[in-house]
């Protein structure tokens, strides 16, 4: 369930189950920030992968949120989401592990890193819709904006901190020996849920009628409930159309950036985490500025402003140049990190508010389905763009339609509200 607003409550800050949930999920983040950088340069540099295989292991990494998201969030309605959080680090901690394991033993291949992604991928579904379906069972109403907020500021932190602490392990113990922090960081964030004291609530029942005979529903069922309430609500119908087309076009910008960088202003490797971590800043700058903004704005008007014309400097990603033209890619990144942090800050937080707790794991679900599938139909159009177009051209293409993603919230009913319905049952039933 969501707590409900209490006068005695402890503030954030001393709320001890929310601060290991969060100080897990940092340190889990900043190590996956290192494979991010590490995993493409093991392709490019170890095993000379081409750019249509460096798209496709972005494919393999995202390819989970398109096959598994929706029966994901019906799994996780029916089960306790600390446990399965825990058993998602463990299962992430032996495949990330395993890269350098199979470097240091001399029989690393391409289909291994595909495998190792695929799976990755997988296990990062059950862990993301189990995380966004846990936090509001630890927090009240009125703290779920802060704490998505620092989650969100973390993230960007870990974006910056991650690249940059990946680029000096490359030079060190190179790319695929890197990776190893981010299994010893899974470790570390499962033993924070093991912390965590307070009792979590018993998997809430379905609604009467959704069950088949008063047994278990059948899972298909789940699912098209959790579709159908994300579909029905104008908000969040339009919110995820605008997710689902930024992200097909972000990740061919994620995917071609090191190609870019690497290849065509002929950067080093180890720059380019530097490089991509500056990106970030603005993630961290977002993060911390959405309470006091969305406190004088509005927390309806900043999602949409953000994405409509905080995000437009991201144009200045393909005009980089060598030399200090690098530098405008790093610009471009923290404009759209900026913008999205301050969005979908807003956005999460009414869908975990207004949701009913049943439904919320498959609410949660079926939004990263649509938000998160399109990424590896983006890895594929980016490969094969990037093969008959150029890296540049698709560079192009990637950024002009990243930054129009925003007017999905411009043409939704945002644009008439100030502030975002935050109270429970918002939404449509």
């Amino acid at each position: 369930m969501v707590r409900e607003e209490s006068e005695g409550s402890p503030t954030i800050w001393r709320h001890r189950e929310f601060l290991l949930l969060w100080g897990g999920q940092t340190v889990s983040e900043l190590g996956s920030q290192v494979t991010v950088l590490a995993l493409p340069l093991v392709a490019l540099v170890l095993l000379d992968a081409s750019t249509l295989q460096v798209s496709l292991l972005s494919m393999a990494v995202t390819s989970a949120y398109l096959l598994v998201a929706l029966p994901a969030g019906a799994i996780v309605d029916r089960n306790r989401k600390r446990r399965l959080m825990i058993w998602c680090d463990i299962a992430q901690f032996v495949l990330i592990g395993s890269v350098p394991a199979a470097r240091a033993a001399g029989v690393l291949t391409l289909g291994q890193l595909y495998a190792v992604a695929l799976l990755s991928s997988v296990f990062a579904v059950f862990f993301t819709v189990s995380y966004q379906s846990y936090l509001p069972t630890l927090l009240r109403r009125d703290q779920l904006m802060d704490g998505n907020g620092k989650i969100a500021a973390s993230q960007s932190f870990a974006q910056i901190a991650g690249p940059s602490l990946g680029a000096v392990l490359v030079g060190v113990v190179g790319a695929a020996g890197s990776m190893a922090a981010d299994a010893v960081s899974y470790a570390l964030s499962a033993a924070s849920l093991l912390a965590i004291r307070r009792a979590e609530p018993a998997p809430a029942s379905t609604a009467a009628g959704e069950a088949d005979g008063g047994g278990r529903p059948k899972l298909r069922r789940e699912i098209r409930a959790g579709l159908a309430y994300v579909l029905r609500d104008p908000i969040l119908r339009n919110s995820v159309a605008f997710n689902g087309t930024a992200n097909f076009f972000v990740i061919m910008v994620e995917t071609l950036g090191p190609v870019f960088l690497v290849r065509s202003l002929h950067l080093a490797p180890g720059y380019v985490g530097l490089l991509l971590a500056l990106g970030a800043v603005g993630g961290i700058v977002g993060g911390l500025c959405a309470k006091p903004l969305t406190r004088q704005v509005g927390s309806a008007r900043i999602s949409w402003l953000s994405m409509t014309l905080l995000s437009l400097p991201g144009l200045l990603i393909p005009l980089a140049r060598p030399g200090w033209g690098v530098l405008l890619f790093g610009f471009g990144w923290i404009s759209w990190t900026f913008a999205s942090t301050l969005s979908s800050i807003s956005l999460i937080s009414y869908r975990q508010a207004v949701c009913p707790p049943h439904l919320l794991g498959r609410v949660s679900a079926a939004a990263r389905w649509i938000n998160w599938g399109t990424l590896p139909l983006g890895a594929l159009a980016c490969g094969l763009l990037g093969s008959t177009l150029g890296v540049h051209a698709t560079l192009w293409l990637a950024v002009i339609g990243g930054c129009s993603a925003g007017l999905w919230l411009y043409f939704s009913p945002l644009r008439a509200m100030r502030d975002l319905p935050l109270g429970p049952r918002a939404a449509v039933a």
